[in-house]
């Protein structure tokens, strides 16, 4: 019996903005004061309870280049990701990625765990005693759930209520929707009810026939060639895995996780799960605060002063700052659609950008011109490319950069050179050019560019190491 891990990596996450934007979820982002991203720490928590060869992550093939560099500061070089064509919620992710574990060898009686890639669990020993009793009732012909120990009257949350002692598991008597806050403390006082976390367990077997009995169009997937799992994918509606699973099966046991879980779902879940100082202060980042207390500050390189700041939420990006008392921040949602619907870059664009070469910042845009500084890692480079409105003044800063331009419309003749700090190098609008990091020390670099259009998307990549578009 192996235990292979699927993790979630979906979703647009934008309950954390100003740091997460569309471009950037939060599971990419590193909070509450930790060193690694949430997905660094769901991969670092998973490999301790298997090897990486067992581990997959489901995502949209637009952030396997975010993954692959993340996992490649891990030391990790393995293709982990499954690709979900489209998002469809969990019931066909979890069944894309079971499909997928299944045509890869894995067998009925293997478990499979599945876990969401931006939650927090700050006591691993607790959770790997939690995932030892799932896969024995898994093993049991179960399909497990975790519940989390309620800490308060949470409406933010569903609820499941459980019955029965004994095993390291519950009988699941029946799931809740989010409830009203007189609801949610009758949960509390009553007992037996758990926060829904979003973390199940699994034989191959017994999910593969739950879908048959309760998910019939989805369960398609299973048994199909790789080129039709994604057209049953495609096929399935969109659903959640509790809605359509979880509350018709009736071989569902819960395993109580008290472990220091949170789902990071605000700016209050970030201060309730950071670091402290003597004031009751978080403070992350170039930040100086002069008396209050029991407040949140984020801020990166430029300085923030705060005096007498009480239980208050200051976030502070290059382009955007956000400020709030503390227990306000779950109305971010609606104002972040607010701006969504003004068409505001500031919602989707990140101002520092993660690519599997490396990262870019935008210091400064206009309507035909957009500044970056560029930071390549040693022995990467970035795609074979072209743009249709733009050229691109670059002014190496620091390290060595090996660079490439190309005859306009030719990939034959180039003109190839290295630049060195303080050295620069024009590449005219259309032709085709590369820029390489052949050193052993990142490469940085300020990128003008200039023309009629300076988006994203113009962008014509002909060779790319990292098999985007």
């Amino acid at each position: 019996m192996n235990l292979y891990a699927l993790i979630l990596a979906g979703g647009s996450g934008t309950r954390l903005w100003p740091l997460s934007r569309e471009e950037m979820p939060k599971q990419f982002l590193a909070v509450c004061g930790g060193e690694y991203t949430l997905l660094q720490q769901t991969v670092r928590r998973m490999s301790k309870l298997t090897s990486i060869d067992r581990l997959r992550i489901i995502a949209s093939g637009r952030w396997r280049p975010l993954i692959t560099h993340q996992l490649s500061c891990l030391g990790i070089d393995a293709d982990c990701v499954i690709e979900e064509p489209e998002a469809r919620n969990t019931a066909p992710a979890i069944a894309l990625g079971a499909a997928s574990l299944i045509n890869g060898g894995a067998d009925d009686g293997d478990i499979v765990l599945v876990c969401p890639s931006d939650h927090i669990i700050a006591d691993e020993t607790k959770f790997g005693e939690a995932v030892k009793y799932a896969s024995e009732s898994a093993a049991a012909g179960n399909i497990v759930t975790f519940g989390i120990k309620p800490a308060s009257p949470e409406t933010g949350f569903g609820y499941i209520k459980t019955s029965g002692t004994g095993g390291g598991w519950l009988t699941v008597d029946s799931f809740a929707e989010k409830p009203d806050r007189d609801t949610a403390e009758g949960y509390i006082e009553s007992g037996g009810y758990y926060w829904n976390g979003g973390i199940f367990c699994f034989s191959v077997g017994s999910i593969v026939r739950a879908y048959e009995d309760h998910f019939p169009v989805c369960a398609r997937i299973f048994g199909s060639e790789p080129g039709d799992m994604e057209k049953w994918f495609l096929a399935s509606p969109i659903e959640s895995i509790d809605y359509a699973v979880m509350e018709k099966a009736r071989n569902i046991t819960c395993v109580p996780l008290d472990a220091g879980w949170s789902d990071v779902g605000s700016w209050d879940a970030v201060y309730e799960n950071s670091p402290l100082d003597e004031r009751r202060n978080a403070a992350v980042g170039n930040v100086s605060l002069h008396g209050g207390g029991n407040s949140l500050v984020v801020g990166g390189e430029r300085l923030i002063c705060g005096i007498g700041l009480e239980s208050m939420i200051v976030v502070d990006t290059p382009d955007a700052l956000f400020v709030a008392p503390r227990g306000a921040s779950q109305k971010l949602r609606d104002v972040v659609g607010e701006l969504a619907r003004s068409h505001r870059d500031e919602v989707a664009e990140a101002p520092v950008s993660a690519r599997p070469w490396g990262t870019y910042r935008v210091l400064s845009k206009g309507e035909r011109h957009k500044i970056k500084r560029i930071a390549v890692s040693p022995g990467c480079r970035l795609s074979l490319q072209y743009h249709m409105h733009r050229s691109e003044h670059w002014v190496v800063v620091k390290g060595t950069a090996k660079v490439a331009i190309y005859d306009r419309g030719n990939d034959e003749t180039a003109e190839e050179r290295l630049v060195h700090e303080g050295e620069s190098v024009f590449v005219p609008k259309g032709h085709l050019h590369r820029l390489d990091n052949p050193g052993r020390i990142p490469l940085e670099i300020i990128e003008v560019q200039i023309g009629e259009y300076v988006g994203e998307d113009d962008i014509v990549r002909v060779k790319d190491d990292y098999r985007r578009n």
